[in-house]
């Protein structure tokens, strides 16, 4: 089975969006885009988002930059 990715998402409305997932909460302006890991994936918040459409996935996110965001959740960046 593939190894499980994050996702890069967007914040589709015209308003700022505070995404509050378990792990953490996502300030999103209009139109901006914010990497979330592959068990923010599952949260069921996030999942509700995309259903009313406030969130859309862009893509998965890449080797890099799930790098740069365990270290940036890590405290490191």
């Amino acid at each position: 089975m593939p190894e499980r990715r994050g996702m890069i998402i967007k914040n589709v409305s015209e308003d700022a969006l505070d995404l509050r997932l378990d792990t953490r909460t996502l300030h999103m302006t209009a139109g901006e885009e914010r990497p979330v890991t592959a068990p923010e994936v599952k949260d069921a918040r996030l999942r509700q988002a995309l259903q009313v459409r406030e969130i859309a996935i862009v893509r998965p996110t890449t080797d890099d930059e799930a790098t740069a965001l365990d270290a940036e959740l890590a405290g490191g960046g």
